[in-house]
This record gives structure tokens, C-alpha cells and sequence, in this order.
């Protein structure tokens, strides 16, 4: 018996394109040609094709079915392999359904992770920059620092110095800078004080704390107008004279002699 390629393509369940890639990429041997030229099929052809169908099926790509050879024994290894990776593609596929009907349900942006779009206070719009930078942490942060911003988002703070400095203008004088700046301190030592993990958000960052801040700063610096970036920088160093003044016993300044 023997069959020709559209007939052993048919048989297999498969098309002519399949059989002629697998030829090409050296999975199915060429058969037998008949005097008129065409190719005759064999069992053997048909059993060999039969496998590379159903592992094909199972999700095995070409490149390790090659590397399984043309003998029928149970690839153990490479069965357990796939149905790992099997596993995980569920479990994404899960996750991206239930954030799917989060989303449809809730009508929260789609560019957040789930994390930080269930957090969101439904009745605080969400300015376009904390938009864009939560979207940049998202990337960066590990997960002990989304949970710790995640608990801040589902508690927000409305604060005059905050509106100030979202409505700062880039062109803004030193002295508006200097007091909105200062204006910030106290805001965000409350905000540290019943949000212990801000202080050290990017601790569990996958890639590093140090690329974390260092990407968390170049997202700080696109989003934010010139007088904005300002205003940051001079709330990072008082915010680190007031933790050192803090620090000082009896509350003494730095330098004082408390003796």
C-alpha cells in the first residue's frame, strides 16, 4: 500500500503545507518517488507522521521534537516539561480573565496591573501623571512594595500641598517652589508615619533597589514639569533634614549639646 502526499496528509489529519515543512525540516523522511514522479507513502511514513501530529497538538514545537529523534519511546522529560509549562499558561490565562472582568465590571484603566487597579479609590479621579508613574513602578517594584503602594492608593489623602503641587506651573518662582516644597514635609511624614512601607518601596524591587529609584527618578523627571522635578528634589533633602532632626535626643537639633 501506498499513499500519495495528499493522501497521507488526509489520512493523518494534516495539510499538504505540514507535510512539506516537515520534509523540509528534516522530521519526516522523503519517500520513494513511483516512475511518474510522484511520492509514495509508506506505514512507516504514516506512523512517523501520526506522532509528530499529535505532539504538535500537545504544544511541542518543532525544534524539540527534532530533538526527540524518529524513535516511539515516552519522553518522560519532555512530557513533564510541557505540561509545566502547560500549567503556567493556565494559570496567565486565569488571571488575565479575572482582570478582564475586573476591568468590564469596574471600568478601571487598562494599563495598570491588577494590583493597583483594584486599589484605585473609585471616587478620586486619577490625575494623568499618577496614572503614567504608577504605570512605570508597576514594572519595577516587587511585591512587598505594590502591596505598600497598593494600601496608599485605597486610603488616599487629599491634601492642600498636594493640589498645590500638581497645579504648579513650570514657571514658577524660588519662592513658591521653597513653600510648597516645605508645605510637603508634614503631608508626607504622615503619609510614611501610617504608611510604613513607602519608606522602603523599592526594597523587594526584582532588578535591584538601586534600578528602581534610578528608573522611578527618570519617570519623575518625564512626567513632572521643570518647577515639579524642583519642588521634588528640595522635599528629598528636607525630608531627610526632618528624619535627622528626628533622630536627635530630646528632639535637639543636629549639633546641639544635649548634655
Amino acid at each position: 500500500m501506498a499513499w500519495s502526499t495528499r493522501e497521507i496528509a488526509e489520512l493523518a489529519g494534516t495539510s499538504l503545507r505540514a507535510v512539506r515543512h516537515y520534509h523540509e525540516v528534516g522530521l519526516l523522511d522523503e519517500p520513494e518517488r513511483r516512475a511518474n514522479g510522484y511520492k509514495q507513502y509508506g506505514v512507516a511514513h504514516l506512523v512517523r507522521l501520526l506522532r509528530i501530529k499529535r505532539l504538535v497538538d500537545l504544544g511541542f514545537p518543532l525544534s524539540r521534537i527534532a530533538e526527540m529523534g524518529t524513535t516511539d519511546e515516552h519522553p518522560e522529560d519532555a512530557l513533564r516539561a510541557l505540561d509545566a509549562e502547560l500549567a503556567a499558561t493556565v494559570e496567565r490565562l486565569q488571571r488575565a480573565r479575572m482582570e478582564l472582568g475586573f476591568i468590564l465590571r469596574k471600568e478601571v484603566p487598562t494599563g495598570l496591573p491588577l494590583e493597583f487597579a483594584t486599589a484605585a479609590a473609585p471616587d478620586i479621579p486619577m490625575s494623568d501623571s499618577d496614572h503614567s508613574f504608577l504605570s512605570v513602578m508597576s514594572t519595577v517594584l516587587g511585591p512587598k512594595g505594590t502591596a505598600a503602594y497598593a494600601d496608599l492608593m485605597r486610603n488616599p489623602v487629599a491634601h492642600p500641598a498636594g493640589a498645590a503641587f500638581e497645579q504648579l506651573p513650570p514657571d514658577a518662582d524660588e519662592r513658591t517652589r521653597a513653600e510648597v516644597a516645605e508645605h510637603l514635609v508634614p503631608f508626607v511624614r504622615n503619609l510614611q508615619e501610617r504608611h510604613p512601607g513607602l519608606s522602603t518601596l523599592p526594597a523587594d524591587a526584582p532588578r535591584g533597589e538601586q534600578f528602581a529609584k534610578k528608573t522611578a527618578g527618570k519617570a519623575l523627571e518625564d512626567i513632572y514639569n521643570d518647577a515639579q522635578v524642583d519642588v521634588l528634589r528640595r522635599l528629598s533633602v528636607l525630608l531627610a533634614e526632618a528624619e535627622r532632626a528626628a533622630e536627635q535626643p530630646d528632639g535637639g537639633e543636629p549639633g546641639d549639646d544635649t548634655r
